[in-house]
């Protein structure tokens, strides 16, 4: 394999760089880079890592030739463009389990520092006064947590504050309603929520639908003397609204983690009394820190090395397990794709993908990235990430369809490439872990996707095999199996051969020659 370049800036734990080494990656170790600096030298390396401190904009992505994925050592990727990485198809993973923990605890050190006064209470008494009626605080239990945002963190978040006995209301329109019970958390609706709960607290990411998710509106109907807290990320709340209903005593405090701004120097927040701060500490462990440093490392080796992605934002995720019953499909996936394309001159109007029999119990969106890519690839230069978004450029109109039923089968997979006059279709499946092709335009046929195939739609008639076995043999070049099918006798019929090596074109054109013969391609597999 050659050579894997990884750039790694900002911090990143040396254990994390000790598994790139240990798989024989090349890393070089920048520190934090301006985006002038990372366009300059973007272009030499595979792989990209970063924490939050660096970003990743179009300009840099744009000059990254050579890169194959982003990784974000932690949750949030909103300094990456990720839009612009998927026309590029570029893979942009994050890994956010490491810091769940440090996260979820920092959230709750958050809360108790804000209702108990403990940073007031220690500068004041560090000052040398014993001020204690001052700092009268408010006890958590039987209160009101309302969580928006319930992925990992604001899960744990959840538990830990149900043990401090505090009643959780959420929002989040991934989260079924029977997950929901299954948490003990009443699901509402964002206003619901507002108006409700003595506590806010936000664990989403930053994206177009959630900047501001906390802003005039939703301010203007929380309970008088409310709490926000925000771990998560800057932008989610309206600073300029929160200053104002905490000056009028509509929230009575907040603490908070993150900015619109950071450093947030000149941010009115840091001179409130009743608003504590932290400079973006919510994954700031050393526990935490070894462990997204780890997670991303891995996941970029399983990437590269087992094509398995995990907590990839732009493509479907697939961990170990599913990839092991999918691997075969995911192979004959991208071979019926590729094979397909080379029997046609043009992209189709149409494209159809049936799945049919036991694969459909499982997620097939892996299976159509592998089918797009397989098949683009022909056409354009194309990744299993920006597959999708090429078909859609070319208005090409995709349709799935899912049968519980593939005949004498386990499972098939059926493309069809539609054109106003004509059709072509191409039907496999995986046999003892064996990848066939069992169908080619409704023909039966039993061929090994893999090296040169030549296809010929011929009329059944005598003298076919015996002609064309003549013309390769002369060619030196040898038919490893060779299969027939037609739908009746002396009707229209297919021949395919699986060959050793390739035969040029004079020798097509020679095959060719015979009068059974109207249509032939060669095929690489």
């Amino acid at each position: 394999m050659e050579e894997i370049k990884v750039l790694v800036t900002d911090n990143l734990e040396q254990e994390g760089i000790s598994i790139l080494k240990n798989a024989n990656f090349y890393v070089e170790e920048k520190g934090k880079l301006s985006v002038e600096e990372l366009e300059k030298i973007i272009g030499q390396y595979d792989i990209l890592i970063v924490r939050s401190g660096t970003k990743v904009s179009s300009s840099v992505i744009e000059k990254a030739d050579r890169l194959k994925i982003i990784g974000r050592a932690g949750v949030g990727v909103d300094n990456v463009d990720v839009k612009t990485a998927t026309a590029k198809g570029i893979i942009v993973m994050n890994a956010p389990e490491g810091n769940t923990l440090s996260a979820s605890e920092h959230t709750i050190g958050l809360i108790l520092s804000l209702v108990r006064n403990i940073p007031q209470a220690h500068n004041i008494l560090k000052a040398g006064k014993w001020e204690r009626n001052k700092f009268i605080g408010t006890e958590l239990f039987g209160k009101t947590l309302g969580i928006i945002g319930l992925g990992r963190v604001g899960k744990r978040v959840a538990f830990i504050a149900h043990s401090l006995g505090m009643k959780i209301l959420g929002f989040d329109p991934y989260l079924s309603q029977e997950d929901a019970v299954s948490l003990n958390i009443s699901l509402l609706t964002l206003d619901g929520l507002c108006k409700q709960s003595d506590i806010i607290s936000l664990h989403t990411p930053l994206l177009p639908e959630t900047k501001y998710i906390l802003s005039e509106k939703q301010f203007s109907i929380m309970k008088e003397g409310v709490i926000i807290i925000n771990a998560a990320r800057g932008g989610l709340i309206d600073e300029s609204a929160l200053i104002k209903y905490i000056k009028n005593g509509k929230v009575k405090g907040a603490a908070l983690d993150v900015f619109e701004k950071e450093p947030p120097v000149e941010s009115e927040l840091l001179k409130m009394e009743n608003v504590v701060v932290t400079p973006h500490l919510g994954a700031s462990t050393k526990e935490a820190q070894i462990n997204v440093a780890r997670d991303i490392s891995q996941q970029i080796i399983d990437a590269i090395e087992k094509k398995i992605i995990r907590n990839a934002v732009n493509l479907p995720t697939m961990d170990e397990k599913l990839y092991e019953k999918m691997k075969g499909y995911l192979s004959l996936s991208e071979k019926l794709g590729m094979f397909l394309s080379q029997l046609v001159d043009n992209l189709p109007e149409f494209l159809t993908i049936e799945y049919a029999g036991e694969i459909v119990n499982y997620d097939i969106s892996s299976l159509r990235a592998y089918i797009l890519k397989g098949f683009l690839e022909k056409f354009y230069p194309v990744t299993y990430v920006n597959a999708p978004l090429i078909l859609r450029e070319k208005s090409i109109k995709l349709s799935e369809i899912k049968s519980e039923m593939a005949g004498e089968f386990f499972t098939t997979i059926t493309i069809e490439a539609k054109y106003l006059e004509e059709s072509f279709s191409v039907t496999g499946t995986v046999v003892s872990e064996k990848l066939k092709i069992v169908k080619i335009n409704g023909f039966d046929v039993e061929a090994v996707p893999q090296g040169y195939l030549l296809i010929c739609f011929n009329d059944d008639k005598p003298g076919l095999m015996g002609y064309i076995g003549t013309v390769i043999g002369r060619q030196n070049v040898n038919i490893a199996s060779m299969t027939l099918g037609r739908k009746e006798k002396g009707g229209p019929a297919i021949t395919v051969l699986n060959l050793d090596s390739e035969i040029d074109n004079q020798t097509i054109k020679e095959i060719k020659q015979f009068s059974g013969i109207w249509w032939i391609k060669l095929v690489k597999c």
